[in-house]
Parts: structure tokens; sequence; C-alpha cells
């Protein structure tokens, strides 16, 4: 292993692409704590810590801990996303966006384009949003966070935050070209994985303390060595099509009859239907966070927060819907069969046209309840350590039910699974698609790769 890591640096142009990551995401690290002027920031930072387990708490890991502060790249790169998202969706009900997604080169090209304008739309909502929602916020406390409110306030932070997400973008789109990765994934993995220093540190102070036992942290490294192990083999799996290729003479060449096979993903949909599901999960909540006085939503907001048996429930669902709703977006049976009838590709056994569209179909139905259950498995299992199983919420036999259950059943191990299952899914797949394309850019160079005993596929692979 240290060999292959040698080899890295042996290689000019890759040591240069290497590095040229690593300043490029360090500029993003400074930028995540250089503040907006003109806000409280001890008085920020306590209303911050009253909202973790909210959406707030939930996108402030997605930006490194900028919201909390609300530093220049407050907004990460989470309005790309969106706007990537809304242009994905756009595509199949806009007949000129899903024609130009198939012109190939040109045609992504002026997607892009179109999701850049997207992403400054977004941006400039987002912050004028973010800066009249600061002037009406307090503290727990009940100072304000504002130090001057008004239109001057409200025009520097939307100047601030917008062109801040548009250089995170462009820090992403130069990784991307230029570096070694996809740019905006590195962007998401550095935001999430900053924090773990600080909480290996505050695992070994509760360790010496007293307040978290041995025992208990012998569990954590277990659990997640576990659940890592876990996403690296299903985030791997795939459904192989075995695909067959007719003869075809064209002059004197003869083209086709190759074997070859078409690869389906267990987890087509990648991580996005956990963001969706998460966000739509945790909305309520913050609106009764936002609403103290009207009792109904804070009865709402109870039997939907974390532990809670609805909250696990809701979040299953959500998961399962947004998975086969996702795919349904990304994922054309219909297209794939015709392109394979169109090249003489054909399914051995499967007639070309409807029917073979109809069994990829089927296959991909099966694979994507399969995907779905594990992307729940794996969001779930964190938040049970953390917060057990709170029966007793449930009405009518709820509190029965407790009692005769245990009591790390009910109320969690108090172990603080620091990666949740949305953010360990991210980090385990961008360290993925890293791995594989440096070992990639070894290989073609005739060096062996990170691993010597086989490949690494990416998400993508």
């Amino acid at each position: 292993m240290i060999d292959s890591f040698r080899n890295i640096f042996a290689i000019p142009d890759l040591r240069k692409r290497v590095f040229f990551t690593f300043a490029l995401l360090a500029v993003y690290r400074v930028g995540c704590i250089i503040p907006t002027p003109g806000i409280d920031p001890q008085g920020l930072l306590e209303f911050m810590e009253s909202q973790k387990g909210t959406i707030l708490g939930f996108v402030n890991t997605f930006t490194g801990g900028s919201l909390e502060r609300v530093a220049v790249f407050a907004l990460g790169i989470m309005p790309y996303i969106t706007s990537s998202i809304i242009l994905q969706l756009l595509t199949v009900v806009w007949p000129y966006l899903e024609k130009l997604s198939k012109e190939g080169e040109l045609g992504r090209r002026k997607i892009t384009q179109y999701t850049r304008y997207g992403t400054m739309i977004i941006s400039i909502i987002q912050s004028t949003s973010i800066a009249i929602w600061l002037e009406r916020v307090t503290t727990p406390g009940g100072a304000t966070l504002v130090l001057d409110p008004g239109w001057g306030f409200r025009f520097m932070t939307v100047l601030t935050l917008t062109t801040g997400c548009a250089f995170v973008m462009w820090l992403g789109e130069q990784i991307s070209e230029r570096g070694v990765g996809n740019g905006i994934s590195l962007i998401i993995f550095a935001g999430i994985v900053v924090g773990l220093p600080g909480a290996i540190l505050t695992t070994i102070q509760s360790i010496q303390n007293g307040s978290l036992g041995l025992v208990r942290v012998l569990i954590l490294v277990v659990v997640m060595v576990f659940v890592t192990a876990f996403i690296v083999f299903m985030e791997r799996g795939q459904r192989r099509i075995p695909v067959q290729y007719a003869k075809r003479v064209v002059g004197r060449k003869i083209y086709g009859g190759q074997n070859t096979y078409l690869p389906l993903r267990v987890n087509t949909g990648g991580v996005i239907p956990v963001i969706f599901a998460s966000s739509v999960v945790i909305l309520p909540t913050t609106i009764a966070g936002l609403f103290q006085g009207q009792e109904w939503l804070q009865r709402l907001s109870f039997y939907l927060g974390y532990g809670q048996p609805i909250h696990y429930l809701l979040s299953v669902v959500a998961i399962i819907f947004f998975s086969y709703f996702y795919v349904s977006i990304i994922f054309n049976p219909a297209d794939t069969a015709e392109n394979l009838r169109k090249y003489g590709g054909f399914i051995p056994g499967i007639r070309s046209g409807r029917r073979t569209s109809e069994y990829i179909d089927r296959i991909l139905t099966r694979l994507t309840l399969v995907g779905a259950l594990y992307l729940a498995a794996v969001t779930v299992l964190p938040e049970f350590l953390l917060s057990g199983f709170k029966v007793g919420g449930l009405p009518f036999f709820g509190e029965a039910l407790e009692a005769g259950l245990p009591n790390w059943f009910t109320q969690g191990m108090g172990i603080n699974f620091y990666f949740g299952g949305t953010s360990l899914l991210i980090v385990v797949g961008v360290a993925m698609d890293f791995v594989q394309q440096v070992e990639s850019q070894l290989v073609m160079r005739n060096y062996d790769g990170l691993l010597k005993r086989g490949r690494v596929r990416g998400r993508r692979g």
C-alpha cells in the first residue's frame, strides 16, 4: 500500500492533479470560515446549537458547518445540486431538454449552462430568504442576530452568498477538469469529514471523564466498520444482463457478433432518494420550531421526532417512494431496449422491442426495492443507536409495550454515531470514486493499482 501511494507522486501529471485537488479543497475550507458581515457570531452559534435535528442542522452538515457561521460559502454546493435535479426532472417533461440530452457533448454543455443559470437564480432566492430570516430570528436568550438590519444588510448578504456559491461551483468544475475525481462530490465530502477530528477528540474526552464507557466505544467502532463494509458491498453490487450482438457485414468487414452485458446497479438512485426523504420528514419539525405557539404543531413535532416509530415509518416509506421516483426519471427501459435493437443487440431468449423493455423494467423494479431497503437500513441504524425505538409514543398500547422492552432498545445506547446514514453514504461513495480514478491513472501508466488484489469500482462502475 505504501509503495502504491509512492507511485502516485512518481507520476508528474498525477502528482499535479492530486496537489491541485487538495489546494482547491483547502480554498473551499477557508471560505467556510470567513463570516458574512453584519451578524453576531456568538448569538448565531447559540441559535444553531438549538436547531440540531432540524432541516437547518441537516443542511449545515453538507456545508461543512459554514451555515452556522453564515460564512461566505454558507450556501455551499446545494443550489447547484438542486438546479441539476430540477433540470433532470424537466428533461422528462420538456421535449427541448430531452432532445438536448441526446445530442452528445454539445447538448450536455448546453444543459450545464442552463444548470449554472438555475444555480444563480436559486442562490439569489435562498440568500434573500436567509437575509430576511436572520433579521427576524432571535437567540434562545432573546438577542437579535443582525446588528444593523435593513436593505443594506440584505443586499450585502445576497451579494456575498451568491458570489460565494458561484465561486464554489467554479471550484467544483475546476477539480473535475484539472484534478482527480468529481469536484462537486469532493466538495460535499470535504464538508462532511471536516468535523471528524473534533468528533474523535470529543469521544476521547468522554472516555477520560467517564461519561462514555470503553465497551460502547468498541461497539461504535464495530458498527461503523460493519456499516461501511456493507455500503461498499451494496454500492458495488449490480445485476448483469447478458447481451449479444448479431454479426453484420459492411463491405469486407464484419461487425458485431460479440457477447457483453448490461449492468444494472442495485442502488441506481445513489444518495438522492435519502436526501429527498430526509428533507420531507424533517420539514414538519422545522416548521413547528418556527411556530412554537401552535399546540398541534408541537404535538406533531413530537410524534415525528427522532426515535419515534412514526418517524422511522415515514422515513422508510419516503426513501422507497423517492427511490422508485428518481430511478424512473434517470433510467428509461424503453430507450435502452430501442438502443439495443438499433445496434443489433438482443437479450438471449427475449424478443427485441417491447418484450425487452418489459424484461429490463421487471428486473430494475426488483433491484430498486432491494436498493431502497438498503438505503433505509443504513439511514435508520445510526439513528437507532443514538435515540432508540421509542415505542412509548404509540397510542393505546405504547406505554405497556415499552415497559416490557429493554432500556437500550427504547432509549438507545447513547452512542453518538458521527456519520449519519446520508453522510456515510456520500463519504464512502466519493472515496470509492476517488480511489478508482487514481487507480485508473496508475494502471494506464503500468503501475500497480492502490489495491493489488482487485480493482475498486466507483459508484458509477
